[in-house]
């Protein structure tokens, strides 16, 4: 047995994951369906501030996790467990899984029978409780490889670290103003295994290369702080000379939080936002459009969150009240604003299959202005009488999936950017995301900006800091007049939902894009 735990014990525990999921599973009374993940991962990650090193270390993971719809009493429900695993669990994987196949097996046994027993007892009431059930999908097996040039696994702590200190010193030294700065980056390899009761097994690795730039300047109108992220699928090969991409946003380190750092002072030195009397025109770049569709357009477009499912502490969604009454094949928006979840290109949120096996494919929001699809699970897909689309999916094994967006974006238009600013006789010129505020169901918004800019007769006048647009969102996407051909991607590393909260990465982006709005200011 090894002291420590690599990606390559999915090589050697691959069959019995398998023979556990489709074998011994299926013996089981009343067992509908089981399915089991596995993840194992391992890289290296380092930290500096104000060109001194702060924190390095080794990361690993060894996890697994297990869903199980199974019947009793004439009812169905599902079950779930997960546990995090070490290098001592690997001689008894076996009995290990199948003692999770176990737990959650009489989990959703004795919910069944609750649900049995309810249906019963509370008459109509009780006929709302539907037997759980999976929209079906076609068996896959299969096996991805990751893609980098340099090996997460091989990457020295020296050589992440000095990387770090020569970018912070570098950060340190963009202005006097500059108080504090901080650097961290991490570079793994994620190695996931899906296996299911059904025949599906798929081995996926990727490599996970991130970076987030803190920079504090004490400018001439006040402090400010600005961060920012940086990564994408592939090696460190990223942070020393940057992605070349069409449309994703990746630049090397040095450049990113430099860049950074000199747009904090320009902006520390700004005079704050003042408030519009009201609605104006407003033109955002791709950046701040990244959080725009994050927060008003993908997670409403998650169909867990929009069936109630987190409306204890994380709101509902503006596209449906109820699954009688939804914005499906409604006008929420101008013709000219195209939205859509896409897993199967470049961008942070890239896979092949979510982890319920289902494979990735665009999934459509806005089409035209027109509502089409919610991003779903195979359970909430068969709910709402829909296909699958490959939105469901945990940030470790161990935990419960949910569904979550991919790469969700605006699309392009036919808009030079350029444009799209001199045609506006007076306006404002909003740039990069900072900070959101958004109403419970999303139905309206708040989202400050890195920088706002004054449009005066076509040209960007005056800086200001601190400013954020305001708006309903139907009205704010029903008044957009110009798209951009400037269409980019971003990482979000950070997107936090469940309870207990899970932080996902996926990619979101768009292109410039022309509404109406009011801007705010501190």
């Amino acid at each position: 047995m090894a002291d420590r735990v690599s990606i390559d014990v999915i090589d050697r525990i691959r069959p019995t994951v398998a023979q556990v999921a489709q074998g011994y599973a299926k013996r089981l009374a009343g067992m509908q369906h089981c399915d089991i993940r596995v993840e194992a991962s391992e890289g290296v990650g380092a930290y500096a501030e104000n060109g001194t090193p702060k924190g390095s270390g080794e990361e690993r993971g060894f996890s697994f996790g297990v869903r199980v719809l199974a019947e009793q009493g004439g009812a169905v429900a599902p079950g779930y467990y997960g546990k995090s695993l070490g290098a001592a669990d690997v001689d008894n994987i076996g009995k290990t899984l199948r003692e999770g196949v176990r737990h959650a097996y009489d989990r959703a046994r004795a919910s069944a029978a609750h649900k049995a027993t309810s249906r019963g007892r509370f008459g109509r009431l009780g006929e709302s409780l539907y037997d759980s059930a999976l929209a079906s999908v076609d068996v896959h097996v299969d096996t991805i490889n990751a893609v980098y040039e340099q090996d997460p696994r091989q990457l020295s702590l020296e050589k992440i670290m000095g990387q770090l200190i020569d970018v912070s010193k570098a950060v340190g030294g963009t202005s006097s103003k500059v108080r504090y700065n901080g650097t961290g980056a991490t570079s793994l390899l994620i190695r996931d295994l899906f296996c299911s009761s059904n025949g599906s097994n798929i081995d996926h690795t990727y490599a996970q290369t991130e970076a987030i730039v803190f920079v504090m300047v004490n400018g001439d109108t006040g402090p400010l702080e600005l961060y920012d992220f940086n990564g994408h699928h592939r090696g460190w090969e990223i942070m020393e000379r940057g992605y070349d991409h069409q449309y994703v946003v990746a630049p090397d380190l040095m450049s990113f939080a430099t860049d950074l750092a000199q747009q904090a002072v320009a902006t520390a030195n700004a005079p704050p936002l003042p408030t519009s009397d009201g609605d104006v025109t407003v033109v955002t770049d791709p950046h701040y459009n990244t959080l725009l569709v994050h927060e008003i357009v993908g997670h409403p477009s998650e169909l867990d969150r929009a069936m109630k499912m987190e409306a204890g502490y994380a709101g509902r969604s503006w596209l449906l009240n109820s699954i009688n009454d939804t914005q499906i094949g409604k006008q929420i928006a101008s013709p000219l604003v195209n939205a859509v979840s896409d897993a199967t290109i470049e961008g942070y949120g890239n896979f092949p299959y979510d982890h319920e096996g289902t494979p990735a494919r665009r999934v459509w929001h806005i089409r035209g202005g027109i509502f089409e699809e919610f991003l779903n699970s195979r359970q909430t897909a068969e709910i709402l009488g829909v296909a699958p689309n490959g939105g469901y999916r945990a940030n470790d094994a161990a935990m419960v999936p949910l569904v979550r967006m991919t790469n969700t974006f605006f699309l392009p238009g036919e808009s030079a950017p350029e444009d799209l600013v001199k045609d506006v006789e007076h306006g404002y010129y909003v740039k990069g995301h900072r900070i959101p505020s958004i109403a419970e169901s999303r139905e309206n918004f708040r989202i400050s900006a890195n920088q706002v800019y004054e449009i005066n007769h076509g040209e960007l006048g005056q800086l200001y800091r601190d400013g954020a647009i305001q708006a309903d969102s139907k009205d704010y996407f029903t008044h957009v007049d110009g798209v951009g051909t400037d269409f980019k991607m971003y990482p979000i590393p950070n997107c936090g939902k469940g309870q207990p909260m899970q932080a996902k990465r996926m990619g979101n982006g768009g292109p410039t894009m022309r509404s109406m709005a009011k801007v705010v200011g501190p």
